[in-house]
């Protein structure tokens, strides 16, 4: 074999074959009888399933009566929690409002109060839960109950007992839910925060208005807002109070607690200023008070209005920001704040139209821009506190009284020129020649406007006019211009005037006199005014300047030239000799005579009431008529006994006293007109004209200023 190794490879592989065979043979004997194996088990498993069939469902019941249990059961928790939370939330609103009854300190209540607001809170959270969660809890149980009826998953005595506990349940949800909300502790606590909600309201009061008012604080600050309206605690007491009561469905209750309390606060605080004079609004009673009166109303209405809008209304506005403004996003505390001050703010402007409508009297011109004035300055902050929808109907009502003020102002003013020209004062001519008082009173009425106080809010009004007028496109007159048109058109109505009433006078003595006193008058009164700036030193010259001066010239001549004339020299030189004697005597007669009537005629019937007029008319009269004396004294000295005659020094005495006495011999009325005028400080310049450089002489200009002059004698 070990020659031939190939067979016995064969041989070996023969030997692994049947090996192989073998096996295979002993597999399949094995897999017959897995094979029958298995199909034994297959029976059994088929059996031992039929057997299991009922307990799977069984299992499927159970896990669905649990999965219906535990959904009734969680929401019968929760609201059982909540009825135990709610409970004791009680204890604690009882224990806290015992608490508030006996505390006396301010600081300790407001903690202990908010304290109160927030146990209500979270009653009315637990509360709202056992609401909402009560209805679904108490469904699902009827469910429950329901389907153990229904599939008898259980007994029939649980099932009755669990029935029992749903009736009970119901009934207690359906009875005590209410009587939580309407009823109970968390109603009582609500009321109990709105009356604590009125005790703060009222407690924030506005200090130190009156003071403001009698130190005439008029500076135009602006209060920080609520800054003087409680303390930082009680402001979070209300406004947590309001959120709360908002929450509850009480935003009504509160929105009138706080409109009610806060408008009487606001008008308590503006009373303590006594303004009575707001009583009065119709524009016929205004008519109907005495001036004095009104004057010092309409001053105390201008001081009261800016206070209200620049102080209360502005501390008012803060508060209700603060209390109110987190509640409905911020839509509804400017509504309340409104509602506080527009009753308030009516009782002014009704005030305010009563004065704009009533009588256009001249005087009340200047109080009238005074309103007017204030209204201006106060415009920006009015828009700023009542801003938006809600102070729309206020801020309207404000520029109507504007509005009314600028028609009232330029009427009255426009008014007065046309009395002045009607000469409406239905007084005759002074029998004096002096000043009328028309004219002084037109005077100072301009010179007064002019100022400073009130020269600006003319102009504002006459411009606002203008642009009524001929439309806000077009181009208005500079400022300047515009005051200067109106000034000279009440001058010139003054003139003519004037001119009017010298027409009435049949001495043409008297018409000089009073023509200068009257010019001299306007113009040395308005001279390094105002007035005389904005109608130019040219303008002032030509019309009452240059006409007193002529007026003074024929004073002159009527009242003194046929005085000069008796003592014409050239008659007695034609004489016969011996004649000249005779001739001299009767004309110094005659001089003497006519003198002493003049004198008496200018002590009875002519005034010059100006010190520096009547001085310097008695220096041109001397320069008249003593050297002509003095000179035909001399001439005739030989024929005359000149110590029987006066001398020329006494009659430049005679003449000073005559102008003196003149002087002396005003009326109490007129100094005490002039001393009135200086007091009431309207810049007359009656008491300044010795000290103005560069005084006009008159006596120096005492000839023809226009060769058109006529001699009126």
């Amino acid at each position: 074999m070990d020659d031939y190794p190939m067979l016995t490879k064969l041989d070996s592989a023969c030997s692994d074959l049947k090996l192989l065979l073998k096996s295979s043979t002993n597999l399949q004997t094995d897999l017959t009888k897995v094979g029958e194996n298995y199909g034994s088990l297959q029976e059994s498993l088929n059996v031992a399933s039929r057997r299991l069939a009922p307990l799977q469902s069984l299992s499927i019941a159970s896990k669905a009566l649990e999965t219906r249990i535990n959904r009734a059961v969680s929401p019968a928790l929760v609201l059982i929690d909540g009825f135990r939370i709610s409970e004791s939330l009680q204890r604690k609103l009882v224990d806290l409002s015992t608490k508030l009854s006996v505390t006396k300190s301010e600081n300790r209540r407001l903690r202990l109060l908010i304290k109160y607001v927030d146990c209500v809170d979270k009653l009315n959270i637990a509360i709202n839960l056992i609401s909402q969660e009560g209805g679904p809890a108490i469904q699902r149980l009827q469910e429950v109950v329901e389907f153990l009826s229904r599939t008898k998953a259980t007994d029939q005595f649980r099932t009755h007992r669990l029935r029992e506990t749903l009736v009970t349940l119901n009934a207690l949800y359906e009875t005590e839910v209410d009587s939580m909300k309407f009823d109970g502790l968390l109603d009582e606590a609500l009321l109990n925060l709105q009356d604590e909600y009125e005790g703060i309201l009222q407690r924030l009061k506005h200090h130190g208005i009156a003071v403001k008012v009698e130190d005439g604080d008029d500076d135009g600050g602006v209060a920080a807002e609520g800054a003087d309206l409680g303390t930082e605690m009680e402001v979070e007491a209300l406004r947590r109070i309001s959120e709360t009561l908002t929450a509850n469905d009480c935003l009504d209750i509160c929105i009138d607690i706080f409109v009610k309390v806060r408008y009487k606060r606001a008008a308590k605080a503006l009373m303590r200023l006594n303004p009575d004079y707001l009583r009065t609004y119709k524009p016929e009673e205004i008519d109907e008070m005495e001036w004095e009166s009104l004057e010092t109303s309409i001053s105390l209405w201008i001081q009261h209005f800016e206070l209200a809008v620049r102080t209360v209304f502005v501390s008012e506005k803060g508060l209700c920001n603060h209390v109110l403004g987190n509640i409905m996003e911020g839509v509804i505390w400017q509504e309340c704040f409104v509602k506080i001050a527009d009753k308030i703010m009516a009782v002014f402007f009704r005030f305010g139209e009563g004065v704009a409508r009533s009588n256009k009297e001249p005087q009340k011109l200047f109080k009238l821009l005074d309103m007017f004035n204030s209204l201006e300055n106060l415009k920006t902050e009015v828009s700023d506190i009542f801003e938006g929808e809600a102070g729309a109907d206020i801020c309207s009502r404000f520029r109507e009284l504007e509005k009314l003020l600028v028609h009232a102002s330029t009427k009255v003013y426009w008014e007065f020129g046309l009395q002045i020209e009607g000469n409406q004062d239905g007084l005759p001519p002074p029998q004096d020649g002096s000043v009328p008082k028309l004219v002084r009173y037109a005077i100072n009425y301009l010179k007064y406007l002019t100022t400073d106080n009130y020269s600006e809010p003319m102009t504002q009004v006459l411009k606002t006019e203008q642009i009524w007028k001929n439309g806000i496109l077009s181009v208005p007159e500079t400022d300047e211009s515009l005051l200067r048109e109106a000034i000279s058109n009440v001058m010139e109505a003054l003139q003519r005037n004037i001119e009017s009433k010298r027409s009435g006078y049949k001495d043409k003595v008297l018409y000089h006199v009073f023509t200068m006193n009257t010019y001299w008058y306007i113009y040395m009164r308005t001279r390094n005014t105002e007035v005389g700036k904005l109608l130019g030193e040219n303008y002032m010259r030509k019309n009452y300047k240059v006409v007193a001066e002529e007026a003074a010239y024929l004073y002159e001549k009527q009242a003194w030239g046929g005085l000069v004339r008796l003592l014409d020299k050239e008659e007695i030189d034609g004489t016969k000799e011996g004649g000249t004697g005779a001739a001299a005597k009767g004309k110094i007669e005659a001089f003497l005579k006519g003198f002493e009537e003049i004198a008496q005629r200018h002590k009875t019937k002519y005034s010059i009431p100006e010190d520096d007029l009547r001085e310097q008319i008695k220096e041109a009269t001397i320069k008249l008529i003593v050297p002509v004396y003095r000179e035909f004294l001399d001439e005739f000295s030989h024929v005359l006994s000149v110590k029987a005659y006066s001398s020329p020094e006494s009659i430049e005495g005679l003449l000073g006293q005559i102008f003196s006495e003149n002087g002396r011999n005003l009326s109490t009325g007129s100094r005490r007109r002039e001393i009135k005028e200086r007091n009431e400080g309207r810049n007359s310049v009656s008491s300044d004209i010795d000290q103005m450089p560069g005084r006009t002489s008159v006596s120096s200009r005492f000839q023809r200023n226009r060769s058109s002059t006529s001699d009126l004698s």
